[in-house]
């Protein structure tokens, strides 16, 4: 069973309301003594003392309860006041926080005393404070990662790619990057790269030692009977090898060629391939047709599904590993990135002013969108307090304050009745 805990302010407010309560009973009992003794002598002093002291409490007590509610429940013009105003307490409450603290100037001004841009700087140079907040991000992604609803996101990811993929026109693109391949010539580096990389393969001993035997294994299908006549008069594998060794050579000599000449037929028709090849892409509907198809079949295929499935579990669990690790890359960067900034705002001035200037404008506009809806708030929801509660917690607030008016009405009050009757005395000898 849970209890409500009690507001020390309620005992403290009904300690004083008895305290100025037994005040007012002290000045009447002495108001009263001093009449059955015939105010006479000190007597006359002290009646005049109590009788005002007690006028004055009364007529604060009446005061402060008027405030919160009806003195005694009689229907008095002018109690109750605070009940009675709760809507104009609301809208004039709501109009001074939005004139007092949601001023535009005021607020701007205040910022731009602050320049948070430099503030901003000097506490990112402090490498604690930045690892600090390094380590809060790390641990914010972190549960954040826990949040997510794997199922869902993994659905909402394959149908992203999915989409995306069966969106995207693969033949326009190819032929976009072909042209772009032939732009300045680079096919033709290309066409070189590739020629260069051939010659080196075929002139490795292994490839000839394959083509030899290649050679070979084919006169022996094709001319049996050749191959074994040949075979008496000189070994049909020195054959080979020589065949082998003069066609390496003659593919290499027309290399040679081709990589010496710009204008070399093989160039020529290489170009004029790549070129009517680029242009089918753009423009055949069949190639292009054939292209969407085999993309299709691509997005279809099941190890294709398998791997994006499987992507937002790959993910998570890179993520994760990263931020666990005390040396996570992600966490690493951001401290890099905010130390650098920090280095940035200290030491460039016009940084600092380009940052100030955009955070003056942004709380600007945010102050310039929020008045009115704050305004409105504040005022909508003191009007929607509840007038029992409101007085309640007003009197909680303020009532020990007002408890000392009554305090002080009943001092100043008796010293003011003993300022009259030392009058009259002096008036009257």
């Amino acid at each position: 069973m849970t209890t409500t805990p009690v507001d020390p302010r309620r005992a403290q407010l009904r300690r004083l309301k008895a305290i100025a309560f037994g005040m007012l009973l002290v000045m009447l009992a002495g108001f009263a003594v001093s009449h059955w003794q015939g105010e006479r002598g000190i007597w006359a002093w002290v009646a005049a003392f109590c009788e005002a002291a007690a006028v004055g409490a009364m007529a604060d007590w009446f005061a402060v309860v008027a405030l919160f509610r009806r003195p005694m429940g009689l229907p008095i013009p002018h109690t109750a006041i605070i009940p009675r105003s709760k809507e104009r307490i609301g809208d004039s409450l709501a109009v001074f926080v939005r004139d007092q603290f949601l001023a535009p100037d005021m607020l701007l001004a205040r910022l731009k005393v602050f320049d948070p841009a430099a503030r901003l700087g000097s506490w990112l140079s402090a490498p604690e404070q930045v690892r600090m907040l390094a380590d809060m991000a790390r641990g914010w992604a972190l549960q954040a990662l826990d949040f997510f609803d794997e199922a869902a996101v993994r659905r909402q990811l394959h149908g992203f790619v999915v989409q995306q993929l069966r969106q995207w026109n693969a033949a326009s693109t190819a032929g976009e990057l072909l042209a772009l391949l032939t732009a300045d010539g680079r096919h033709q580096r290309v066409l070189d790269e590739g020629l260069q990389r051939l010659a080196r393969w075929l002139e490795q001993p292994e490839v000839k030692e394959r083509a030899s035997q290649l050679i070979v294994r084919y006169i022996q299908r094709e001319w049996p009977t050749l191959s074994s006549t040949v075979n008496w008069i000189k070994p049909i594998d020195e054959i080979g090898d020589s065949l082998a060794e003069r066609l390496a050579g003659a593919v290499l000599e027309e290399m040679q060629q081709v990589l010496a000449e710009p204008t070399h037929p093989l160039r020529q028709d290489y170009e004029q391939w790549l070129g009517s090849y680029v242009q089918r892409l753009r423009e055949d509907p069949a190639l292009a047709t054939r292209i969407e198809q085999l993309k299709q079949e691509m997005i279809d295929h099941p190890a294709l599904q398998e791997y994006v499935q499987g992507l937002w579990s790959r993910i998570h669990a890179s993520l994760r590993a990263d931020l666990q690790s005390e040396d996570s890359a992600l966490a690493g960067y951001l401290e890099r990135s905010m130390a650098a900034l920090g280095r940035s705002l200290s030491s460039d001035p016009a940084l600092r002013d380009a940052l100030n200037q955009h955070l003056l404008e942004g709380a600007q506009r945010l102050t310039s969108r929020l008045r009115d809806g704050v305004t409105a708030h504040i005022a909508q929801t003191v009007k929607g307090w509840d007038e029992r509660h409101l007085v309640e917690q007003l009197e909680l607030s303020v009532g020990r304050d007002l408890q000392f008016i009554r305090f002080n009405g009943t001092l100043v009050g008796g010293l003011i009745g003993l300022l009259l009757h030392a009058a009259t005395t002096l008036l009257a000898t």
